[in-house]
């Protein structure tokens, strides 16, 4: 047999290590530090062109609330250089009374943690440079840079959108007004016609056959009906009421019309008096209102409504509260069509829609609106009827 020598395994050779001289090491590490630098020269030059062509205005405040930097399209949304907004305090883009409120509610958010509007999309006003107030979407957010809190704000100008849905809720209710008096000039006189025809006809066969004369009285009796009907649903398409009369006066109407034609126990209370001078206000206040029972009857099978008118100091405030199923504990993302419009009819009379629960149970919507918008075309008129 032959013998055969166990091999030895060598060991793997050991990598070559490059000796880098001080010169060397010194070169290597100033070319990674220039690197970096380029890299990050190239993000800001890319946050720069992402901040300068932006649609939405940006904005930037410290926690005290002063503004650090504006980027283009803010500058164009409210007219200030940024020379001369920054280092001054935001509320200096804010109308009354957010203007007076600003400082207050930055302090309690520091304070206590809860928001109002950070992290919490919304619609408000913003005054530009030559003190004109505008409608606007803001959304905000809180960033926290080297022990330092900053909020970033997010401003669209929603002006034209607002003038939409203004014309839009304009057309709308001319053509509901046009319905109602359709209603009460044509179909109701022609109901009153046949009516007047049933009672003669029950006249003359009232010596003839008072079975016939009796039905005859009955079909009488149900175009009697009919015509109630129809004027309760003419009066709600267009509320003479409320232009003759007043707010409240529709308002007591609205609530007897629901009870009437829904079965309902709906009730209007409003004391003290309150009046609203302004009629565009008062009627967008009235279709609230009007929209807001519907929904209780129809979506929540409400049996029980309130509606009331208050004052409170600076401000009236329209709400509906009923015993219904109250709101779902989500609403939806995309909400309905009766929801969008009450918002929008806020809005264009520069107040707050509030959806709560009703702590009797149920739901409540409410619309408040500065005081001031109340008298606005009260004044005019007043000054129209003096010239």
């Amino acid at each position: 047999m032959k013998n055969y020598r166990k091999a030895k395994a060598k060991p793997a050779p050991r990598p070559h290590k490059q000796k880098l001289y001080p010169r060397e090491a010194e070169l290597s590490t100033q070319q990674k530090l220039a690197q970096a630098a380029l890299a990050l020269d190239d993000t800001e030059e890319r946050l720069r062109a992402i901040l300068e062509t932006a649609v939405e205005g940006i904005i930037t405040i410290d926690e005290r609330g002063c503004i650090e930097s504006m980027n283009p399209a803010a500058v164009r949304i409210f007219g200030y250089k940024p020379s001369e907004a920054i280092g001054k305090n935001v509320n200096l883009l804010m109308p009354s009374p957010y203007h007076e409120q600003h400082d207050a509610y930055l302090a309690n958010y520091k304070r206590t943690g809860k928001a109002q509007v950070i992290g919490i999309g919304r619609e408000v006003s913003g005054r530009r440079k030559d003190g004109a107030v505008f409608p606007m979407d803001l959304s905000v957010s809180e960033v926290k840079l080297a022990g330092r809190r900053l909020f970033t704000g997010f401003v669209r100008d929603i002006t034209e959108r607002k003038r939409l849905e203004k014309e839009i809720l304009e057309t709308s209710d001319r053509e509901q007004r046009r319905i109602g008096q359709d209603l009460h000039d044509g179909l109701c006189q022609q109901l009153a016609g046949i009516e007047l025809m049933s009672q003669v006809l029950e006249q003359n066969l009232a010596t003839k056959s008072k079975p016939e004369a009796a039905r005859v009285g009955e079909i009488a009796g149900h175009v009697r009906d009919a015509i109630s009907h129809t004027r309760s649903l003419a009066r709600g398409l267009s509320p003479v009421t409320l232009e003759s009369e007043g707010l409240m006066a529709a308002l007591h109407e609205l609530a007897a019309n629901a009870k009437k034609l829904f079965n309902v126990n709906c009730s209007f209370r409003c004391d003290p008096p309150v009046p609203v001078n302004d009629q565009a206000v008062a009627s967008q206040l009235y279709r609230i209102a009007q929209e807001a029972v519907s929904n209780a009857i129809r979506h929540g099978k409400a049996t029980q409504i309130l509606i009331q008118l208050k004052a409170h100091p600076g401000k009236i405030v329209v709400s509906v509260a009923d015993n219904g199923t109250g709101f779902p504990k989500a609403l939806p993302q995309q909400k309905g069509m009766g929801l969008r419009i009450m918002q929008s009819r806020a809005g264009m009379i520069g107040g707050t829609l509030v959806l709560d629960d009703n702590p009797a149970g149920g739901a409540r919507v409410a619309c408040s609106v500065a005081k001031t918008r109340t008298k606005k075309n009260g004044k005019h008129r007043a000054q129209n009827k003096e010239k």
